[in-house]
């Protein structure tokens, strides 16, 4: 975006931008990474385990709105 156009948006959508931008960084953040690929690193860096999971309840909250996963039913509901 060139700063005029910048300038000429709504303050909403620039939040809004700012918004998916975070959330893209958050989603992709361990991309190309196995699980034990975060086991390695959480040993150095405990920080990265939460993170991963951060990452990972993204991941799954969108998939179940696209419909690419379904959500699990508990036993209760089974019932």
């Amino acid at each position: 975006m060139s700063w005029s156009e910048i300038k000429a948006t709504p303050m909403i959508e620039l939040q809004g931008l700012l918004k998916a931008f975070g959330n893209y960084g958050v989603y992709h953040a361990f991309d190309g990474y196995s699980s034990k690929d975060i086991e390695t690193m959480a040993k150095d860096k405990p920080e990265v385990r939460t993170n991963y999971a951060k990452s990972q309840r993204m991941k799954t909250k969108y998939n179940l709105i696209l419909g690419k996963e379904k959500r699990m039913k508990s036993f209760r509901e089974l019932l």
